[in-house]
This record gives structure tokens, sequence and C-alpha cells, in this order.
């Protein structure tokens, strides 16, 4: 497992989801780790889950509504007085839009109010440009850091609303531009996709997933909302991360590089696998008989994906 005393992180949209995974297997591994939220309560219960695991670093909560700049910007001032300019990592994952998606999707994009890209690309997209702007002027002024955007195969494949995939493009391509900028500092900045991931929401709506077979099986052998939080781990104190930087780089292809698997032991299907490819197709017996090293090389993957187009129902269709 990676060590990562010393190290000063900020994680976005933590107090639940991928983001608190995120900050639990940054905690647990040594890191300090400033966690933000809207709701204080539940930023708290991510700090007794750290507490109760042990953990040998340390979460420090901060309440924050990343629709306000001004909020935004005192997380960035706390952590430079409290640590003396120091940030190593920060994890863009806030993302307020998640149940504004499920309630609008069986809607057309011309249906809703013009205010929907802000409710949808405000905090996923906005908020990340800005906290990616104060933390470069943190780590440019150290000759170090890592900037994560946690994105999506939104990015390349139509989900829900066109509003959706036109912000995990852009945060794909914030990574790649700003990374040029960035990279004569020595400071990284990777875009990631987590695959099919387990999240509490996923959790509470069994129902429907048990009425979709594909979707089910996508998430039955997907990742824990701690999986992406060992990938960026690992990326923390890879060596070479210079290298990546700019790039789109997959959970699980991550994984398969630092030999890492689950917190649960498990190796999660990756979105480039022949095998979660026709299981998201719905031809599930065929994809139980094929191997999960089977996958599209990178290029072939996002090529065929900027092509293809919906397959399934949309995951969100019985909240309109």
């Amino acid at each position: 497992m990676p060590y990562l005393k010393e190290k000063v992180c900020l994680v976005t949209g933590a107090s639940r989801g991928i983001g608190r995974g995120i900050a639990l297997q940054l905690a647990v591994n040594g890191a300090t780790c400033y966690i933000t939220g809207r709701n204080s309560e539940k930023l708290e219960l991510v700090v007794d889950e750290a507490k109760k695991r042990e953990a040998c670093g340390k979460i420090i909560p901060v309440q924050c509504d990343h629709s306000n700049d001004t909020e935004v910007e005192k997380v960035f001032d706390l952590i430079d007085k409290e640590y003396d300019g120091k940030l190593d990592l920060l994890v863009n994952n806030a993302y307020s839009a998640v149940s504004w998606l499920l309630e609008n999707a069986k809607q057309c994009f011309w249906d809703h109010q013009i205010d929907a890209w802000d409710e949808v690309n405000q905090v996923g997209l906005r908020n990340h440009f800005i906290c990616t702007v104060h933390a470069s002027r943190m780590m440019v002024k150290r000759r170090k850091g890592l900037i994560v955007n946690i994105s999506s195969v939104g990015g390349i494949l139509y989900f829900l609303t066109p509003a959706y995939g036109i912000g995990k493009t852009a945060k794909d391509r914030m990574a790649k531009d700003c990374a040029n900028d960035l990279e004569k500092y020595n400071v990284a900045f990777v875009s990631v996709w987590p695959g099919p991931v387990q999240t509490e929401i996923f959790a509470k709506e069994t129902d429907l997933m048990a009425s979709k077979s594909a979707l089910t099986w996508l998430f039955k052998h997907g990742e824990t909302t701690e999986f992406t939080g060992k990938c960026i781990a690992s990326l923390l104190l890879d060596p070479d991360i210079m290298k990546k930087s700019g790039q789109v780089l997959l959970a699980s292809d991550i994984a398969g590089e630092f030999d890492l698997k689950d917190v649960d032991g498990q190796d999660p299907v990756s979105m480039r696998s022949l095998k979660g490819m026709f299981a998201g197709s719905g031809h599930i017996w065929i994809a139980e008989y094929i191997p999960s090293f089977f996958k599209l090389p990178k290029w072939l993957f996002s090529f065929l994906g900027s092509f293809a187009k919906p397959s399934m129902e949309k995951l969100a269709s019985k909240y309109a």
C-alpha cells in the first residue's frame, strides 16, 4: 500500500460516494486530507469512519458550498495558512447535479430551462477550474503537485442529457490544456474515469437495477467507492507521473499498472474489456465466457465510443 505520510491533500465533494472513498483511502495511507461538502454532519461521519479504521493520516472537514467562489477561496486560504502553502494533491470531485439529472432524465435538452446548464456544470465544471486555479498557484510555487479531475466515460458516450457529456468532455480537455501550462513547473494534471461504481444511490435503487439485467451485471462487477482512491494514492507516489500529465486515465488501467485490487479483494470489470462491453450491451451470457484480459486498445475504445449511440434504457427512467 502507498504510504502518504506528510502529504497534504484536498478532496472536494467528499461527504459521500467516490469523494468519500478517495478521502478514506488517502487518510488510511497516511495523508492529511481536507474534505469539503455542504453538509457538515455528513463530513463528520467521514472523519468518524477514518478514526474507526485507525487511519495513520487524518481527515479535516471544511464546510463549503462549491457554487460560492468566496467559500471556495477560503478553503485554499485555510490550507495555505495551516500548512505554509503546501498542497500535494487536489481532487476535483464536487458535483451537485446527480438528483437533478435523475429527475429530468426523460426530458430532452430543449425541455429544460436555460439555467439547467448551471445545475449540471456550475459546480461540476466551472468550480473544477476555479479550484484548479487556486491549487496551481500553491503548487507552482513549490514546483510540485498533482491535480485530478474525476470525470467519466460520459466524455465520449451519451448519458442522460447533452449537458452532462459536454461537462465531462470539458473536464478531460481541462486536464490536457492546463497540464500544458503546468508542465514546466513539475505539476501534473490528469483526468480519471472510474468505471461503474457501487455508490449509495446505487445501493438505494436495487429494485430499479434488478429490472435491468445489463446494469445489474455491470454494477455487481463494478468498483467500490474506494477503488478510485486506491488508484489516486498510487498516482500521488508515481515517480513518472509527469509522463501521464494531460491524459485521461481509466481507474481500471491505473489498477492494472500498479497491481491494485479493490478493497473487497476483487478486480472490477474494465470499461475497455470485451467482457464489460458485451455485458453492457445485454449479452451477459457471452460476457461470462470472455476472459477479463481481452481489452480494446485505449485509442480504439475512445474512437468507437465517440460514435456509439445509447444502447440501454436510461438509468433514471423511473424518476420521470
